[in-house]
């Protein structure tokens, strides 16, 4: 039997990286070199500050380019980047890489965003702490869904598949350990909520829906 399944809460610090750039070329250049944390904020951190800047995309790439340079084609390119799909960050940086440099091969005259409207690269630093909330029995997850903190959905869902060498969320982990076969319904359900499209607010939603189902069918 595994252990309780302890929730944590988290949250995301920036720091800055050096890199500051005002053109889709310098863009271009920054992405070559920023390290990967840099350009894990920049896809995640959104979600945990206190106002969500802008819903129709979902990257802070996508909105640079669709505010400041005014380029509506590349944000709605960079803001179709699923950061679920690359294996690595490494990944993730040519996937945005092959966006930005087909769309500069594309145009034929620079861009570039309005004095003061630069794109400050930061890193994200992530700070962990326990919760009150220790889970041993699964059919309590509704109850405890609705009363954790962003952070702790953020970490455990969000955070998580880049964490671990596996991919999955920390939650579907740990009911695999429990009874892979008892809970497989469970385990299904979680699997098909997405953590990257939307708000956490959302995905709050869509966790405790793909839960209440799982357990109907796990007790059926």
């Amino acid at each position: 039997m595994a252990d309780a399944f302890t929730v944590m809460d988290c949250a995301i610090l920036a720091r800055t990286t050096g890199h500051e750039v005002q053109s889709l070329r310098e863009l271009r250049d920054a992405l070559l070199k920023v390290e990967p944390q840099s350009i894990y904020y920049h896809f995640w951190g959104g979600l945990l500050r206190p106002t969500f800047d802008d819903p129709e995309f979902m990257n802070d790439f996508a909105v640079w380019a669709g505010r400041e340079l005014r380029d509506r084609t590349l944000a709605e390119r960079l803001a179709m980047v699923d950061p679920a799909t690359p294996p690595t960050m490494e990944d993730l940086r040519e996937e945005l890489l092959d966006v930005v440099e087909a769309r500069l091969d594309e145009l034929d005259r620079p861009l570039w965003a309005g004095r003061d409207r630069q794109f400050n690269f930061l890193a994200a630093e992530i700070t962990v702490i326990p919760t009150r909330y220790r889970i041993e029995d699964p059919h309590v997850l509704p109850e405890v869904l609705r009363q954790v903190s962003r952070g702790s959905l953020f970490y455990h869902f969000v955070d998580a598949r880049r964490r671990r060498d596996d991919g999955l969320d920390d939650l579907r982990a740990w009911l695999i350990g429990l009874d892979d076969e008892q809970f497989a319904p469970l385990i299904q359900q979680l699997a098909g909520v997405d953590p990257f499209q939307g708000s956490l607010a959302r995905l709050r939603a869509q966790l405790a829906d793909a839960v209440a189902r799982g357990l109907q069918e796990v007790a059926a």
